[in-house]
C-alpha cells in the first residue's frame, strides 16, 4: 500500500511515445523468447485439429495448452483452441480461449466440464460487423440447448447496465448438474479499447464475487483468445498482486505482458490495447487508495492522467487501415448524442425495469432460437449511398453480402455520413466487396468506349457495299 502513490505517480506521467516503444518491445521479445524457448504450435497445426482454429495464424503453444480428456464419443480429440495462464496466486488462473466454433461447442463444455469452471468472462458479440465471431454456446433465457451429452439450461439473464449481460446457466451432464455464471460486455470493440476502463473493472469485480473461493480457473474468452482476452488476464492478474500484497518496487506491466504471452500467443494484440491497460491500472490504484481512505489527487500538472480521446465512428473507419477487418464501433460517450435524423445509423434503446435495472436489449437474439431469427441485428446497420450513374472515371458498386463486414482500407465517409467512392489504387488485391463496373485502361482510350461515357458516340451509317458506276453497267457491243 505505501508503494501505490509512488507507482500511481510514475503511471500517470508515463508519455505516450514510451508505451509505443515498450510495446515494439513487447513484441520483439516475444519473437526470442519463443525462439530460446523452442516453443511449438504442433497439435493445432495437426491435419485434423487445423479446422478447430477460428484464426490459423493463432495456436495455442504445446507447452501451456488445455489438454482435454473427458472422453464423450470414441472419436473424441484431446485439442481445443485453449491455453492455461497463471495467476499471482495460484498455477493455471486462468483459461484463455478462443471463442468456440460450430464444429467445437461440445469441445467447450468438455473444457468446462473437465475443469469444473464456474465464472465464463465473454469479452465479445456473437456477431460484430456482419462477421460472425463466436457461436452462441447458452440457451435462449428460461430454455435449454444440447451441445454433444451436455444440456446447458439459461435459468434467467440480468442486465446491470447496457454494456453488460449476465446468464446463470445450469449444464447437465449424465444426471449430473452444475451451475455456471457468463458475463458477457458488449462494449468492446475487436482491435480496440473500451471508452473508460470503469466498465471492465467493475466486470472484473462481479466476476471474482461469483468465482468466490472456487479453485477453478476463471475462463476467458473473445474471439480469438488473445487481445481482449489478455487485457482481462492482465488486469484480473494485477489485482491479484495488489490482494496478495506481491506489488513491489520493480512493478512493471510490460513484463506482465510478456509473461502472459509465454503463455497465450498474441496476448495484447495492440499498443492501444496495452495502453488501456495503464490506463485501467491507474484506475485501480486510485479506488484501492480510496477505499483505504487515501484521496489520491491528480490535480498537478506532473501527476494529471492523460486521456484519451475518443474518436468518432467516421475517425475510426478511416483510422483502421492495419486490420484485415473493420468493426462497429459500440463504445459510447459519457454524454449520450441525439439520435440522428438520418439513415445510417439506428439507436436500440434500452428499458429499464420497475426495479431501476436495465432490462435485456429487444434487439438482442440467438442464432439458435427460431423464435428470434427475423429480429433486429445488434449492431446498426451502415447503408452505402446508391448506384451512381456512369462517368469517364471508374466506377466501383458497394457489395453487401450478409456475411461480410467492411474490409481493409474502406472509403471514407462524408459528413452526411455516407460512403465516397474510391479509387480502385487504394483496394487491396483480395478485396471482394467491390465490383468494377467499368472496362480495362486500354478499352477508354477511345471515346465509345464501354467504360466512357458516350455522348459523342453516334452510331454513323454503316459502311456496307455501294452501287457500281453507272458506266459499268453498259453492255459492250
Amino acid at each position: 500500500m505505501e508503494l501505490l502513490p509512488s507507482l500511481l505517480s510514475s503511471l500517470t506521467t508515463v508519455d505516450p511515445g514510451t508505451l509505443d516503444q515498450e510495446y515494439n518491445v513487447v513484441r520483439s521479445q516475444t519473437l526470442m523468447l519463443k525462439r530460446d524457448l523452442s516453443w511449438t504450435t504442433e497439435a493445432g497445426a495437426l491435419k485434423e485439429n487445423i479446422k478447430k482454429n477460428r484464426y490459423k495464424d493463432i495456436l495455442p503453444y504445446d507447452q501451456s495448452r488445455v489438454v482435454l480428456s473427458l472422453p464423450t464419443t470414441d472419436f473424441d480429440s484431446d485439442y481445443i483452441n485453449a491455453s492455461f495462464i497463471k495467476g499471482a496466486s495460484a498455477d493455471s488462473r486462468y483459461i484463455a480461449s478462443q471463442g468456440p466454433l460450430s464444429s467445437t461447442l461440445t469441445d467447450f463444455w468438455r473444457m468446462i466440464w473437465q475443469h469444473d469452471v464456474k465464472v465464463i468472462v465473454m469479452a465479445c458479440r456473437e456477431i460484430e460487423m456482419g462477421k460472425r465471431k463466436c457461436e452462441c454456446y447458452w440457451a435462449p433465457v428460461h430454455q435449454s440447448a444440447a451441445f454433444g451429452p451436455f444440456t446447458v439450461c439459461n435459468q434467467g439473464e440480468t442486465c446491470p447496465h447496457e454494456d453488460l449481460v449476465v446468464r446463470a446457466l445450469t449444464v447437465t451432464y449424465q444426471q449430473d448438474s452444475r451451475s455456471v455464471i457468463q458475463y458477457q460486455f458488449l462494449s468492446w470493440p475487436d482491435h480496440d479499447v473500451p471508452y473508460e476502463p470503469t466498465g471492465v473493472l467493475d466486470l472484473l469485480e462481479r466476476a471474482r464475487n461469483s468465482q468466490g473461493t472456487h479453485t477453478s480457473p476463471l475462463l476467458i474468452h473473445c474471439s480469438a483468445g488473445c487481445g481482449r482476452t489478455g487485457v482481462i488476464c492482465a488486469l484480473d492478474y494485477i489485482h491479484d498482486l495488489l490482494v496478495t500484497k506481491q506489488i513491489t518496487t520493480d512493478f512493471s506491466i510490460m513484463q506482465i505482458v510478456l509473461e502472459l504471452r509465454r503463455q497465450r500467443p498474441s496476448a495484447v494484440q495492440t499498443k492501444d490495447q496495452y495502453q488501456f491497460i495503464f490506463t485501467a491500472v491507474v484506475c485501480m490504484f486510485e479506488r484501492v487508495l480510496q477505499s483505504a481512505g487515501r484521496q489520491f489527487y491528480c490535480n498537478a500538472p506532473e501527476l494529471k492522467k492523460p486521456t484519451r480521446t475518443p474518436a468518432s465512428p467516421t475517425k475510426r473507419l478511416s483510422q483502421q487501415t492495419d486490420m484485415g477487418d473493420t468493426y462497429a464501433v459500440v463504445n459510447k460517450p459519457k454524454h449520450p448524442h441525439p439520435p440522428s435524423a438520418g439513415p445510417a445509423h439506428s439507436v436500440v434503446a434500452t428499458p429499464r425495469s420497475s426495479s431501476g435495472s436495465r432490462s435485456l436489449p429487444p434487439s438482442h437474439h440467438y442464432d439458435n432460437d427460431p423464435a428470434g431469427a427475423s429480429a433486429a441485428p445488434v449492431y446498426s446497420t451502415v447503408r452505402p449511398r446508391a448506384k451512381p450513374q456512369l462517368s469517364a472515371t471508374p466506377v466501383y458498386d458497394t457489395a453487401s453480402p450478409a456475411n461480410h463486414g467492411l474490409r481493409e482500407g474502406p472509403p471514407s465517409l462524408g459528413n452526411n455520413g455516407e460512403y465516397h467512392l474510391m479509387p480502385a489504387e487504394h483496394l487491396s488485391a483480395a478485396d471482394d466487396d467491390y465490383e468494377d463496373f467499368s472496362s480495362s485502361v486500354s478499352d477508354r482510350t477511345s471515346l465509345c468506349s464501354p467504360g466512357g461515357i458516350g455522348f459523342n458516340c453516334r452510331i454513323q451509317k454503316p459502311r456496307g457495299p455501294r452501287d457500281p458506276p453507272a458506266e459499268w453497267s453498259r453492255l459492250e457491243r
